[in-house]
């Protein structure tokens, strides 16, 4: 004879059923909280990402239940050290904008072969090197042999205490 239950003794024992499966999937995995977090199996837990933050959790089972603990987030340090570069960044331009004077823009550039290295113009009476927008100029003659009788003496007396030393390390006796 089939046994009758009344709606509320059916009601009750369903719930009872659900709750019970319940716990068991609850003691296999993490909550999911209707699809928000994605889980990876890892080691002896798992690994849980937050569909909406994007943060990641590392969840264990123990004799208290699951518990999940955030992992350290490089990419808040990394986000954050990308905004300072990029303010020191815009900090620089805004310098640099203030030295330098305005460009002309009235011409418009030479045309010329990017690969192509610039020849040095050199004008007459006055020796310089100059690149467009940079002029270097060389030193004169003059200054040439300031310099050679400069390095003269430096070598000679360079040369004379190399000497002095020797006479005193050998007692005299050269």
């Amino acid at each position: 004879m089939p046994i009758a239950m009344s709606s509320s003794k059916l009601s009750i024992a369903i719930v009872a059923i659900l709750i019970s499966s319940g716990a068991a999937i609850a003691q296999t995995a993490p909550d999911t909280e209707n699809g928000r977090y994605a889980l990876s199996p890892a080691g002896d837990g798992f690994l849980r990402l937050d569909t909406r933050t994007g943060a990641v959790s590392t969840c264990t089972n123990s004799s208290a239940g699951w518990a999940c603990y955030m992992v350290p987030d490089e990419r808040a340090a990394l986000d954050a050290e990308i905004g300072r570069l990029q303010a020191d960044n815009d900090k620089l331009k805004g310098e640099l904008a203030a030295r330098a004077p305005p460009a002309k823009t009235d011409e418009a550039l030479p045309k010329s072969d990017s690969l192509k290295k610039a020849e040095p113009k050199v004008a007459e009476g006055e020796r310089k090197i100059e690149i467009p927008r940079i002029e270097i100029p060389l030193p004169s003659d003059r200054d040439m042999d300031r310099m050679m009788s400069f390095l003269e003496r430096a070598w000679r007396r360079l040369i004379e205490m190399a000497n002095r030393v020797q006479k005193d390390v050998s007692g005299g006796k050269i």
